[in-house]
C-alpha cells in the first residue's frame, strides 16, 4: 500500500461519513491554544480565590470542539466511533484534571 492509496482511504473516509478530514483538523489543532488558555485562566482564577466556573466550560469546550463536528457534521458514522470519542474524552479529562491539580497544588507552596 503505497502513500497514494492511504490519502485516498482517509479522504474518502470524509465524503462517507460526511466529515471533512482538513475541517476536523484544523479544528483539533486550532483549539490547543485556546484549550491551553482556558486552563491558564483556570489556574489563576483559582489562585486569585475567583470563579472557575467559566474558565472550566471553556476549557472543557475547547477539548471537545472537534468531537462536536464529527458529531454534529458526521452521517451515517459507526457506533464505535461514538465509544472512541467518548472514551478518548475521559481518558483526556482525567489527565487534565490531574494536570490542574498539580498547577494548584504548586501555587499553593
Amino acid at each position: 500500500m503505497d502513500l497514494a492509496s492511504i490519502r485516498d482511504w482517509f479522504l474518502g473516509l470524509g465524503s462517507q461519513y460526511h466529515v471533512n478530514p482538513f475541517i476536523f483538523g484544523a479544528i483539533y489543532v486550532g483549539a490547543i491554544p485556546f484549550f491551553t488558555a482556558s486552563i491558564a485562566w483556570l489556574v489563576r482564577n483559582y489562585r486569585q480565590n475567583r470563579s472557575i466556573l467559566l474558565p472550566i466550560f471553556s476549557a472543557g469546550f475547547w477539548f471537545v470542539s472537534a468531537y462536536l463536528y464529527l458529531i454534529i457534521a458526521g452521517r451515517n458514522v459507526p457506533f464505535w466511533v461514538y465509544g472512541v470519542v467518548v472514551a478518548l474524552t475521559v481518558l483526556g479529562g482525567i489527565s487534565t484534571i490531574r494536570k490542574v491539580r498539580r498547577k494548584i497544588g504548586s501555587s499553593s507552596a
